[in-house]
């Protein structure tokens, strides 16, 4: 299955008995959306709605951290997910959050993930069905298991400062990264973690809401400096858009590719961090 599908493959597919399909679209809090409801009013048939806002550590400081393996495993058994699932995961985010989704399911152990390519709104605009209400889920096993490897914490981000082992490349808006517009979470700092580089996530998609070509995605990053032979760590501002960073360069077969998943949202709250911006002092 390839990490990338596309309507017309998941039409086809959806009949199989080891395919599970999921809506994991999530929104900001000033977009208004309740992304629940929405899924309630229609969705793909057969799809679970994985809800991202609870699959976090409500004991951590930071928005969205990554949950515990046993936390994970076990609201996917609740969503149907087993091991050996074949997992097609959608949104309908404008921070296309399937991505966030699939970078969890591949770190807590999950091994055949793709992303719809274009999600929930190419689904609807080739005209093929949605179905509304709850969906029933026959509980399936996932083993708990956890891979930090592909994990940076703050520490880690301080030590990269003075070593330049590993590129970071920041997915905000090319104006939060240069501190000309200030950050939407209040207490923040402006601007980025020196020696960082910026492409904003949205930078990845064409018109439609679709995943560049690959020839056009290792293009969009060697054109604001990234080597891509030499190992990248994602971030963002809460560690939600590095992932779409992170499944771009791994359909490009990329695959040393890391996520600080504080991102900002920690970086920017400690005044002890070394920040840097284009606004003048």
């Amino acid at each position: 299955m390839d990490s990338l599908v596309t309507g017309e493959w998941l039409a086809n597919e959806m009949a199989a008995c080891d395919l599970r399909i999921v809506d994991a679209s999530y929104h900001l809090p000033d977009a208004g959306r309740d992304a629940r409801a929405e899924y309630a009013a229609g969705h793909i048939p057969g799809a679970a709605f994985m809800d991202l806002a609870d699959l976090v550590d409500p004991t951590a400081a930071c928005d969205n951290t990554l949950p515990s393996a046993e936390k994970f495993a076990a609201r996917m058994r609740e969503l149907g997910l087993g091991d050996g699932s074949r997992i097609v995961l959608y949104d309908d985010s404008a921070i296309k959050t399937s991505a966030r989704a699939w970078f969890m399911l591949r770190m807590f152990g999950a091994n055949y993930v793709s992303v719809l390519d274009g999600g929930l709104a190419r689904w609807k605009a080739e005209g093929r069905p949605l179905v509304s209400g709850p969906q029933v889920q026959r509980h399936r096993h996932f083993t708990p298991w956890q891979n930090d490897r592909r994990l940076r914490d703050k520490q880690a981000m301080l030590a990269n400062l003075a070593s330049r082992a590993e590129q970071v490349v920041d997915a905000r808006s090319a104006a939060r990264f240069s501190g000309v517009t200030p950050e939407p979470r209040p207490g923040l700092a402006a601007g980025h973690i020196p020696g960082a580089l910026n492409l904003s996530y949205s930078a990845l998609f064409d018109a439609e809401g679709r995943y560049l070509p690959k020839p056009a995605i290792r293009a969009a990053f060697e054109g604001v400096g990234v080597d891509l032979s030499r190992p990248i760590i994602a971030t963002c501002g809460s560690g939600m858009t590095a992932c779409v960073l992170a499944f771009a360069l791994h359909l490009i077969g990329k695959e040393d590719v890391s996520l600080y998943d504080g991102s900002w949202a920690e970086w920017g709250a400690d005044p002890a961090t070394p920040k840097a911006s284009s606004v003048p002092a």
